[in-house]
């Protein structure tokens, strides 16, 4: 990957949408070799794909908070079951497992505190291996869903 590569995936970033001819043109290159080089970008798995950035707020999903999880059990088929429940619940946007206690962070995104009350108390708590949760509200978030630094 040189320079050239590097410039392209910062205008990826930035808009999604933008056209082959001006991907090329702000990135200096012909529209061919642009398109070449773009192509092998996505094949290469450094670009992992394209999606449209929508406002929470807008959707009516303006409650937004972090839980944190501890498992009672930390053995793999535990785990491998908590993270496939995980995976299927909508509202959790953002699953990480961490080292330490606790165990995983969860960024989930609702309609507000009763759909988030009702999401906690029975598909929350009921995910398999947990022993506790602990949650807080965000009050604002300062940067979400950055460009990587390329």
């Amino acid at each position: 990957m040189d320079a050239i590569d590097r410039k392209i995936l910062a205008e990826v970033q930035r808009d999604g949408r933008i056209t082959i001819t001006e991907l090329a043109e702000r990135v200096r290159l012909s529209v061919s070799p642009c398109h070449r080089r773009l192509r092998a970008l996505e094949e290469s798995g450094a670009i992992a794909g394209y999606r449209a950035h929508l406002d929470p707020g807008v959707l009516g999903l303006g409650f937004d908070s972090l839980v944190f999880v501890t498992m009672r059990d930390a053995d793999r088929v535990t785990v491998t079951a908590f993270e496939g429940a995980v995976a299927g619940i909508d509202n959790v946007v953002q699953a990480q497992r961490l080292f330490g206690d606790p165990d995983y962070l969860l960024r989930v995104i609702t309609r507000d505190l009763s759909a988030f009350q009702q999401l906690y108390d029975d598909r929350l708590a009921a995910l398999p291996g947990v022993q506790r949760l602990s949650s807080t509200l965000v009050m604002k978030s300062i940067v979400e869903d950055r460009p990587l630094p390329v």
